[in-house]
């Protein structure tokens, strides 16, 4: 039964245009992931606004969550990436969209975008993609296999870096594209929201003193997430003299034994065993951010959002971030804004040595710069990167398109490219 839900905080002046509307989401799998809970935040969204919010997918780990906040699960085979199981799944794509009186369908993976395309197009229902990373894959057929995503009526990026690539690789769907970035739920992710217990727990767990402080880096471990730049940085604060500091470095291998190996062997050579710890995947990230005295961002390739930068402004943290891909326009500094507005720093790519003068300068920060660094920090997010700015503005996208018919009228965002 689908619960009669209260819309996000800051949505409630703008529920009731999609009333008795029906809005299909197709993902691969309802598991742990960015677009996924993204399906789920949406979903929460359109039930609070009296739609009927279905979700088609293979199943996952998520599939309870979903039904549990107003939901509807359809089992689909929507993982495969067969093509002909996936022209197969067009008509029946097409078949649920007719018997669930579907009235627009938004897709999120590229293979089951593919099939939503063919099934919107056999049953004339509005279309809308959303690019949630910056695909890999430099071959026309990979080009022309990703471009999937960019042929929406609507093209939702996650940022305006994501943005720009679209354009530069499927210029086509200039005029389709808004970007709408990656909503953080600003009740669950507040220093009020952590009781101090956990807090603890986590520290103890990571084997941190009361009286050390945490340089946190919280990111799977793969190369490109910069695990080696933060750990040069510590080596270079450490022979600075820079004492009671422990770096943790937060994250899921997922398999990667060669990558941890290569960590291990340069924390130990720089002479950091007990200073670097790798603490494996985090369960309570709030807690995290709460023990931490400074977050940082060290990713070597760009990224296409970056949730870590602006859930850590949320907790009032000070936050270090590669001046490289999306993570940059989620964080305020100069020259682009005065210093009196700053809520965070940026450093150029893989460069050890300005990482480390950075997390010796934030490190010395005393306390009313830091109270007033955590107020800036918050009201930025709650400004621009809420889970409530995130559903009001997708859900606009769907009104828009059900009421005036398929693409952006002229004129409806200055985020529209």
């Amino acid at each position: 039964m689908r619960q009669n839900l209260t819309a996000p905080a800051g949505m409630d002046g703008y529920v009731h245009g999609l009333a008795g509307r029906t809005i299909l989401q197709i993902i691969p799998e309802l598991d742990a992931g960015g677009a996924e809970r993204t399906a789920i935040d949406i979903a929460v969204a359109l039930a609070a606004a009296g739609a009927r919010a279905l979700v088609a997918s293979d199943g996952g780990r998520l599939v309870s969550e979903l039904q549990a906040q107003g939901g509807i699960w359809v089992p689909f085979p929507a993982k495969t990436k067969n093509p002909f199981r996936m022209a197969g799944n067009v008509g029946k794509l097409a078949r649920i969209i007719r018997a669930e009186h579907v009235d627009l369908v938004h897709a999120r993976s590229r293979a089951p975008a593919w099939v939503a395309l063919g099934a919107t197009r056999v049953t004339k229902v509005p279309f809308v993609t959303t690019y949630h990373g910056a695909y890999s894959g430099k071959s026309r057929l990979k080009i022309n296999y990703n471009s999937v995503m960019a042929r929406g009526d609507v093209v939702i990026a996650n940022s305006h870096f994501t943005a720009n690539r679209i354009l530069e690789l499927h210029p086509f769907a200039q005029g389709r594209i808004r970007v709408i970035h990656r909503g953080t739920d600003t009740d669950s992710f507040s220093p009020g929201a952590v009781d101090p217990s956990r807090v603890r727990k986590l520290r103890e767990e990571w084997g941190v003193a009361p009286d050390e402080r945490i340089v946190l880096l919280a990111a799977r471990l793969t190369a490109w997430k910069g695990q080696r730049v933060l750990i040069e940085a510590a080596a270079i604060l450490a022979k600075a003299g820079l004492k009671g500091l422990k770096f943790i470095l937060a994250g899921d291998p997922q398999g990667r034994s060669g990558y941890v190996r290569e960590l291990d062997a340069a924390i130990a050579k720089s002479g950091l065993t007990g200073i670097v710890k790798r603490v494996g995947h985090c369960r309570d990230m709030p807690a995290a951010f709460m023990a931490a005295s400074a977050i940082t961002v060290c990713s070597t390739d760009p990224e296409a959002f970056g949730r870590v930068a602006t859930e850590a402004q949320l907790f009032g943290k000070p936050v270090i971030v590669t001046d490289l891909g999306a993570v940059p326009e989620t964080v305020l500094s100069p020259p682009d804004v005065p210093e009196s507005h700053r809520t965070g720093w940026k450093v150029p790519p893989a460069d050890a040595n300005a990482l480390a003068k950075t997390l010796q300068h934030v490190l010395s920060l005393g306390a009313s710069e830091l109270d007033q660094l955590a107020l800036r920090g918050r009201k930025n997010v709650e400004r621009n990167f809420s889970l409530a700015r995130m559903c009001t503005e997708t859900l606009q996208i769907y009104e828009m398109l059900l009421e005036s018919g398929r693409g952006i009228s002229p004129g409806a965002s200055q985020a529209s490219y």
